[in-house]
């Protein structure tokens, strides 16, 4: 996690610098790009942070040894669940939310509404049933 939130608090002032470059370049006579600039700022320096605390609370990975071998970062890596529905479901509420934008705003309601349970169902799926933990 070392390099990631280095890179990315790294970035934070970076963006800042270029967003004051390009005010006084167009002389902030376009409001937008500086602060969109200075906004991406913010972004990667509260990504930047998270990553930091969480690099403080967790053990070295491997990728954070210089001298790590490949293997020693085999294992399980996390959670899947490859008999799981439910990221087919969300993928279909944001086809039916991007297809709003193109056919109608009443669209939008009911892929918002599918995305709701499909996200909550997906939450929760280890929650009931068989695989309840």
């Amino acid at each position: 996690m070392k390099t990631e939130y280095k890179l990315f608090l790294g970035l934070g002032p970076f963006f800042v610098l270029i967003g004051l470059i390009y005010g006084f370049w167009t002389e902030w006579t376009e409001p937008v790009g500086p602060i969109a600039l200075i906004l991406t700022a913010a972004l990667v320096a509260m990504i930047g942070s998270y990553l930091a605390l969480t690099a403080r609370r967790i053990d070295d990975r491997p990728e954070d040894d210089p001298d790590g071998l490949i293997e020693e970062g085999a294992g399980d890596q996390g959670v899947y669940s490859p008999w799981s529905w439910w990221p087919l479901a969300i993928g279909f509420a944001a086809a039916v939310l991007f297809a709003s934008l193109a056919i109608g705003w009443w669209m939008f309601y009911i892929g918002a509404a599918i995305g709701v349970v499909a996200l909550v169902g997906w939450v929760f799926e280890f929650s009931r049933g068989q695989h309840a933990h």
